[in-house]
């Protein structure tokens, strides 16, 4: 298993990014290795929430990947957790 936390934008469609930080980690099953985790933007904002699909996640030294979020959830008063699948290979 390799993994990566630390800073990490996210590409809207548009091209719009939001920065933030990212936990994410490969996973190894049945001959296949996925990767997937979480961002939390450093604003969280409608836009932001609405999202769902054909999103990249560019990590330092410009390595990006192609991700879905699957899932959006309240931390704090003012932040969102996004939970990430990751499609394609790992940038990290």
């Amino acid at each position: 298993m390799t993994t990566y936390s630390g800073p990490a934008r996210l590409i809207l469609p548009d091209g719009t990014p939001f920065a933030g930080m990212a936990s994410l980690s490969t996973n190894y099953s049945g001959g296949q290795t996925t990767w997937s985790g979480t961002f939390r933007p450093n604003q969280a904002t409608a836009e932001l929430q609405d999202v769902s699909d054909e999103l990249r996640l560019e990590l330092p030294y410009e390595q990006t990947g192609a991700v879905a979020v699957t899932g959006v959830r309240k931390f704090l008063a003012s932040q969102v957790m996004m939970s990430l699948a990751g499609r394609g290979p790992a940038p990290f």
